[in-house]
Parts: C-alpha cells; structure tokens; sequence
C-alpha cells in the first residue's frame, strides 16, 4: 500500500519537537488524517571493551518517573551533522569516551504509530576515557554503569533493562559480535579503561 500526502498543517512546535495534522490519500482512493510527531532523529551508541564489557549510563527520565539503564543516545539536532559525528559527540558527551572503531549495526524507527523519529545504532571500540561533559542536569547526576552482553537474558527478565533502543542495541552488538570470522583479540581499549570511567 503506498500513500500520498496531500495536506500537512503544523499545530504544534516546541523546538526540536513539531506535531502536524496530515492528510493521506491511499491506493483505494480513501482519505485519512493522523496527527504525526516530527523529530529530526537520533543515534544510540553501544560502546563495547575488547573485554566484552558494555559502558551503558543509569539516569533520570522524566517520562519514565524514575532512573533508566541506557545506551549512549542524542538527538540529531545539529544542521549538517552526520549520524558517526553526533555519535562521536555523544559518546565523549555522555560517557567521557571516544572510540577509534565505529560499526554501523542497524536503524529502526522508534514509534512510527505517531513519530517520524529514525535512529542510527552504531557500535563503538577500541575505547578510551577523555572524561564527561554533561549537557544536561540528567546527565550530570547520572551515573556510568558496565554491563555484560551475557547477561542480556537476566538483565530483561529482572527489569535491569527496559529501555527499547537499550535492549535493541544490545542484542545487535550481540549478534556481531558473535559472527565475526575472528576473535577480536586485535582490540585494545585505554590501559585501565574502566576503573578510569567509574572514578569520572
């Protein structure tokens, strides 16, 4: 089934968030209206030790009411930017990390039953702490966390994780990981990468 636009009328702008009520022709001839969330998209970052250790962040999330384990994760709101950059910025913005590997493993869209967001999920290795730099109060009370890839199963079945593009990032990384030709004992992180991250 395709669809063509036929009317789009913003109702709503709050900065990097807009709503707008948009009309849709469907193959049939039929016409429906649906109220769509626009967001310039984003990208999620697992950060992956040649250890097999996950770098995930615990914050606060006013939707959620309450604290969240997650992956490095922003918004592409910076004009021009490339998805590996903003990456790059997130990861040394979120975590105090930057990376000499980057893997793109996959994009999904988050909730298209009423946003347009798309997300970039990248793989980050080789890793080394640079320290944070906060751009938010969430961000600046949070807390690093390490996680392992092992644990995925318990980590859903005990609520460690519930975060979607936390728990599709982890899966994703996962999987490549485990379908590489060849051990990846060629990696090698920062001497003493994480007592460096969680005394930061």
């Amino acid at each position: 089934m395709t669809a063509e636009v036929i009317s789009q009328r913003e109702i709503w702008n709050g900065g990097f968030l807009s709503v707008s009520d948009d009309t849709f022709e469907l193959d049939s001839g039929s016409k429906v209206s649906r109220l769509v969330v626009h967001h310039p998209g984003a990208v999620v970052v697992v950060p992956v030790t040649s250890e097999g250790l996950v770098v995930a962040i615990r914050q606060f999330r006013a939707a959620a009411q309450g604290e969240l384990v997650e992956l490095c994760a922003g918004k592409r709101d910076i004009l021009g930017e490339l998805p590996i950059e903003t990456a790059r910025r997130e990861l040394k913005e979120e975590l105090g990390l930057e990376a000499e590997e980057f893997v793109e493993l996959a994009g999904f869209m988050n909730s298209p039953g009423f946003c347009d967001e798309f997300t970039h999920l990248f793989m980050a290795r080789e890793l080394s702490h640079v320290g944070r730099v906060p751009q938010s109060v969430e961000e600046a009370e949070s807390k690093v966390v390490v996680l392992r890839l092992e644990m995925l199963a318990s980590y859903l079945a005990d609520g460690t994780v519930k975060d979607a593009k936390t728990i599709i990032g982890l899966f994703q990384a996962r999987d490549f990981i485990a379908s590489e030709p060849t051990p990846s004992d060629y990696l090698h992180d920062q001497q003493d990468l994480i007592e460096r991250i969680c005394s930061d």
